[in-house]
């Protein structure tokens, strides 16, 4: 079961939808989240479920919390349109947990009037000089028309076969709901997975021309100081529970082997 709990109703117009959470070096989680903190965004609804890892974060040495993704707000001023942001703590665990978390949070969106969805991930280029270059996927001919000048390459079919969990699925499934969009990529070396403020920094000079954005980008590397320690605590706990559950399935399945994805 997945659970949205709703702290505030806002009414947005035409809102566009972004998209960061966590992988590949962090980029979509860093840079939706640095949009968050430099718009002054406001948090209005809150999702929980039980795809994610089986475990609660401590803070404050006592302090309990359930892993969780947020949904955000922003109200257009000028050129600029209303805005859902969406950042979290983690994916899904399992295939099957990416597939119904994000068909819950499409539906929830779409009751708002999202039409217009942006995804951020990265692109592991297993090199340690990675492209400043964004790479861009769309669901259909007209967002690569929209977008074709913000100097993105969307060769991606040559560069990756695949996008894996929400920064993909949100864009595929959207589709079935009526919504399109663009999956920008931020290349990083992918080893060891760190976060890599260069590629966010990357993706939001992208981010900063579509929507007519000015943004400070001076903070960005004390913000990501700011999320690294709790992002590698998250990380850390994650490889831990994956590790026990593997375990424990490995014993009740008689050696037949499990894979996770996320």
């Amino acid at each position: 079961m997945t659970a949205i709990r709703v702290l505030e109703k806002p009414k947005l117009t035409d809102p566009i939808f972004l998209v960061g959470l966590p992988g590949v070096g962090n980029i979509g989680r860093v840079a939706v989240g640095y949009l968050v903190s430099e718009l002054k965004a406001k948090k209005f609804a809150t999702l929980h479920s039980e795809w994610f890892f089986p475990f609660v974060m401590i803070h404050n040495k006592s302090d309990i919390s359930l892993l969780k993704n947020e949904f955000y707000y922003v109200k257009g001023k000028g050129k600029m349109r209303d805005m859902i942001l969406l950042v979290g703590d983690c994916q899904s665990l399992s295939p099957q947990g990416h597939y119904e978390v994000v068909e819950d949070i499409l539906d929830f969106v779409h009751k708002f009037g999202v039409k217009d969805i942006v995804t951020i991930g990265g692109l592991a280029t297993g090199e340690l000089e990675s492209s400043e270059k964004v790479i861009g996927a769309v669901t259909s001919d007209a967002f690569l028309k929209k977008y074709a000048k913000l100097g993105v390459d969307f060769n991606a079919g040559a560069k990756v076969g695949y996008i894996v969990g929400a920064a993909g699925l949100m864009l595929g499934l959207g589709s079935e709901h009526g919504m399109g969009g663009i999956c920008l990529l931020g290349q990083t070396s992918g080893f060891p997975i760190v976060t890599d403020p260069k590629a966010a920094e990357n993706v939001l000079g992208v981010i900063t021309k579509m929507f007519g954005l000015k943004l400070d980008m001076g903070k960005l590397e004390k913000k990501v100081d700011e999320m690294e320690d709790f992002i590698k605590k998250v990380e850390n706990l994650q490889m831990r529970a994956v590790s026990e559950l593997a375990k424990g399935a490995k014993a009740s399945t008689s050696g037949e082997e499990l894979r996770y994805i996320g």
